[in-house]
């Protein structure tokens, strides 16, 4: 019945994410020359989609027939059911949010509060639709291996939902990087050649990457964020679902699966309602009225998911898992409180950092006053101390779930901050849609203050965006933190369970000696160091390749902006218009090109490490190096993402704090055009491919990472 009842929340998103949908469509799309600019955009973007996914669908269908030949058809469906609704997530992302910039915009020339709404409503679609499909893809396939399919083993289920989990996971990473190399790519080669060097505004016609910055803004953010938090919400059920698989037997196991599945379901239902609650106020603070929303859900979570344990398992009820751990209902509670506390904290530390009128923004427009090089100087000091309070709080809630409920409290931790991803993903999805909108405004020559009132909006977006990437990012390291714990667990299982003659017969786990046949984490293990070294270089490595793809796509793009106003020289007096099809098609290859090889340095590398290990020192040196790898990229991946994302979200609202007029400390005011505008743009065109391609994107990074390892132990154990 409880299986039943969270497939029916799952539709019950899924039928909003429709009704919706309808709604924002029957809106007026403004006039027709807003119309043609919106109908390029959607062009452009469906030609960009439809090109990832082909490259995409090629890589999947190799890696498919891999996991068919070596884990069976169960595994490899998983995987494909992973793939096809984490691609379908992005895809309806995109498929909204290039439809609702242009009504927003029309929305916005009547008030701020129809802006708003309209903005809101389309990335609510979004966001319920991305948690509706990842909770109906994990209990949908759970019910049909427990119920219809043939399977061999209880293990095979569980195989079978990572491989679902690395379908998602594959995918986000392509479109993650991919839709970040796109639209970084061309926001700051056409700022360099428009701003810099043209001295025209920011999203102005006459700039042939114009067209290519807005559709970058719905396939980098809309469907990379979209596929971003499906494979998240997606992975972290799968992993709270085989802890639970591993830490308890017979009926306690059953119901400890089912129990993060339902917190889904319920929180879904909150969220839904916490979405008509996002209004603007008398005192038109667009934040608070989005806040407002979110602060619904999460108060009506915590009761939900309260009257769900009681009702499901009890809170005096005790569960003890084969270790021998006692954990009751109340203390799984407990954790999943904990889970909302560290997902509010992350939310407003990562807004503090970001938000236009906070010290850390407001320094790095200090700084912009003196050059060029003081704004980034501070704008990466920004970046790094960014870094300190929600390591601070992740630590926290690590230590508070595990006392409480142990490795499992820590999963149900994570599993509650993942349940308000339908929320979150709203906010996100605003962002790039009033971004659009302000664009759409300024090319259509609408009047100025409409332009104020999306700039308003779009203002927001900035802070909405990086803070729902510091969500995602900080879900991402304790829900990785949970991967590796499943690692070690089927470790040990594999090894307790062996028969003669198998792989895994033979070794031993735990202790620390040095030996062929011996499995342990121990600091004096030099594998294991080789191990952390090597998994805490791999974010930086794949930050820096993502950081030169788009450098060298910007470059492209500059060359073609420049080209396009020396031979067309109509373009600056508005008698000839620029080739926007070139700069989309140009940025199309390239970023098809470019997310190719970083894409798959996190699937290969487990399995590279394991055979180099493996010929050198044995099996058990190996999986204890790449069970080490796993935290190294969690602990350096949770560094560079945050870092890079409020570093970026920094970089960007200071460029914007002085296009609203900022006044430094000797009371002088700094406006658009002026030198501290330039130096901030500068400033923002580093922090661009830092807050929307690289940081972002090691955040499906990391978990590929774990989740190709884990099935990387189910190859081996069926080789036995």
């Amino acid at each position: 019945m409880t299986l039943i009842l969270v497939i029916v929340a799952g539709l019950l998103a899924v039928v909003y994410g429709i009704w919706q949908s309808r709604a924002i469509l029957s809106a007026s799309a403004g006039n027709d020359k807003m119309k043609e600019i919106a109908a390029a955009i959607q062009e452009g973007a469906n030609a960009y989609l439809k090109r990832q996914y082909m490259t995409i669908g090629i890589v999947g269908a190799v890696i498919f027939v891999i996991v068919f030949l070596l884990l069976g058809w169960q595994v490899a469906l998983g995987f494909l059911i992973g793939a096809v609704l984490s691609g379908a997530a992005g895809f309806i992302g995109m498929l909204i949010s290039v439809r609702a910039n242009v009504r927003t915009t029309e929305a916005a020339s009547k008030s701020l509060a129809a802006g708003l709404s309209m903005a809101f409503r389309s990335g609510a679609v979004t966001g319920m639709l991305v948690a509706g499909l990842a909770l109906l893809g994990v209990a949908v396939y759970y019910y049909l291996l427990t119920n219809v399919l043939p399977v061999e083993s209880d293990r095979t289920v569980i195989d079978a939902l990572v491989a679902l989990g690395f379908g998602a996971s594959l995918i986000s990473i392509f479109a993650r990087l991919g839709g970040g190399i796109f639209t970084k790519g061309a926001d700051v080669g056409g700022d360099m050649v428009g701003k810099v060097e043209a001295g025209i505004p920011e999203d102005d016609p006459r700039n042939a990457a114009t067209i290519a910055d807005n559709v970058g803004d719905n396939v980098g953010d809309c469907a990379g964020m979209a596929a971003d938090l499906f494979e998240t919400y997606a992975v972290t059920i799968v992993a709270t679902m085989v802890l639970a698989s591993i830490f308890f037997t017979g009926g306690e196991s059953t119901a400890m699966m089912l129990l993060p599945l339902a917190i889904g379901g319920v929180c879904i239902v909150t969220s839904i309602i916490g979405t008509f609650f996002v209004k603007l106020g008398k005192s038109n603070n667009i934040m608070n009225a989005l806040y407002k929303g979110f602060v619904v859900s999460a108060v009506l979570s915590l009761f939900a998911i309260g009257g769900l344990i009681y009702q499901t398992v009890g809170f005096d009820t005790v569960f003890t898992t084969n270790a021998g751990l006692e954990i009751t209902g109340m203390e799984l509670f407990l954790c999943g409180f904990i889970g909302l506390v560290v997902t509010g904290l992350i939310i407003w530390i990562t807004e503090y950092y970001t938000g236009v009128s906070a010290r850390p923004v407001r320094s790095v427009a200090q700084a912009s006053v003196s050059g060029h090089g003081t704004n980034v100087i501070q704008g990466l000091a920004v970046s790094l101390e960014a870094t300190a309070l929600p390591a601070l709080v992740i630590i926290a809630g690590i230590i508070t779930t595990y006392v409480l409920a142990g490795l499992f409290g820590i999963a149900i931790a994570v599993t509650t901050m993942l349940a308000l991803a339908g929320m979150v993903v709203a906010l996100d999805a605003f962002g790039p849609v009033t971004d659009n909108a302000g664009g759409i405004a300024e090319m259509a020559g609408l009047p100025e203050d409409v332009r104020k009132t999306t700039d308003a909006l779009d203002a927001v977006g900035n802070t909405t965006k990086a803070v729902t990437k510091g969500y995602a990012i900080g879900s991402a390291g304790l829900g990785a933190l949970v991967l590796f714990a499943a690692y070690t667990a089927d470790i040990e299982h594999f090894i307790g369970t062996a028969t003669e003659g198998s792989f895994f017969s033979g070794l031993i786990y735990g202790g620390t000696e040095v030996a062929a046949n011996v499995v342990n984490f121990s600091l004096s293990n030099p594998y294991v160091v080789v191990g952390l070294l090597f998994g805490g270089l791999l974010p930086f490595l794949f930050g820096g390749m993502s950081m030169m793809a788009v450098g060298r796509a910007a470059q492209a793009v500059v060359v073609e902006v420049r080209r396009q106003f020396r031979e067309i020289p109509g373009i600056m007096d508005f008698t000839a218009k620029p080739d926007y099809g070139k700069a989309v098609d140009l940025l199309t290859k390239a970023a098809i090109k470019e997310m190719i090889i970083p894409s798959l340095l996190p699937v290969a590398s487990p399995i590279v490490l394991f055979f180099a290990i493996r010929g050198i020192a044995g099996v058990g040196p190996a999986l204890s190096a790449v069970g080490a790898m796993l935290l190294g990229v969690i602990v350096t991946g949770l560094f560079v993402a945050i870092s890079m994302t409020s570093g970026g979200g920094a970089w960007d609202n200071a460029k914007k704090a002085i296009e609203d007029g900022f006044t430094d400390s000797d009371g002088v005011l700094h406006e658009k055009g002026s030198d501290a505008h330039k130096a901030a743009v500068t400033g923002d065109t580093v922090g661009d491919p830092y807050k929307d391609t690289a940081g972002p994107a090691v955040n499906p990074m990391i978990k590929i990472t774990n989740i190709v390892a884990l099935l990387m132990l189910a190859v081996l154990a069926r080789m036995g």
